[in-house]
């Protein structure tokens, strides 16, 4: 059961209306075009995930809801017009300054998937660039898989001034950071509805494992520092 065109027609209509009683009449539509798709994607994606850390949940259940949370946003619409789900190797429940995933997100204008936080606390990102500092192991190989491919965004919401002026040039763009997101952000939509999907996805994400390494080893640092 694949992702397909008339799903994205359904997040949009549905975004576009903007209404719970629309959103009622249709939202077998809905389960039928989205979430069942979405749920086999996250079944037949496990053992990729399984591969990278068998400790990561893959919980077809734990699909995003199409409800915006719009206590935090500006933007009080009710509905949201893409769909993502996470895969954490914890079932912690806090939204922010969560643990780092892997992530998986589409929409009407494609869609965008790949390693990171959601919010990286205080203490996270000084554990990662301690170990840039120093560069460590795991630092050198999660710079090395991001360098392999042109196509990987560095999202990590930068520092507008320099903080770090001695470090090298590539150094600094994982050190001047108040976040940290490697993500690929596509419009191939033969590929979002193609039966291979779960499959290309989870080798992209086994292709991603060093900066996930890189991460959970700066989280036992900051493990560490909580406990003295």
């Amino acid at each position: 059961m694949n992702i397909t065109p008339q799903a994205l027609d359904f997040l949009f209509e549905n975004r576009l209306k903007d209404s719970k009683e629309w959103y009622k009449e249709h939202k077998d539509i809905h389960t039928k075009l989205v979430v069942e798709p979405f749920r086999e994607f996250v079944v037949n994606i496990t053992p990729y995930m399984n591969e990278i850390d068998p400790a990561i949940i893959c919980n077809p259940k734990k699909i995003s809801r199409i409800y915006r949370d719009a206590r935090f946003s500006k933007n009080k619409s009710i509905f949201k017009d893409n769909q993502w789900c996470c895969f954490m190797n914890s079932e912690r429940k806090e939204l922010y300054e969560g643990l780092p995933s892997f992530f998986f997100d589409f929409s009407p204008r494609g869609f965008k998937y790949g390693c990171g936080y959601y919010r990286a606390g205080k203490g996270s990102i000084e554990a990662l660039r301690s170990l840039v500092l120093k560069k460590d192991k795991t630092y050198l190989a999660a710079r090395k898989a991001v360098e392999s491919d042109s196509r990987y965004i560095l999202d990590c919401n930068p520092y507008k001034k320099d903080h770090f002026p001695e470090a090298d040039e590539i150094d600094r763009s994982w050190l001047n950071i108040r976040d940290f997101c490697v993500l690929i952000d596509s419009t191939d939509f033969d590929l979002l509805f193609s039966d291979n999907l779960a499959d290309e996805i989870g080798k992209e994400f086994i292709k991603l494992k060093p900066v996930y390494d890189f991460l959970m080893k700066a989280e036992s640092i900051n493990t560490e520092r909580m406990k003295k």
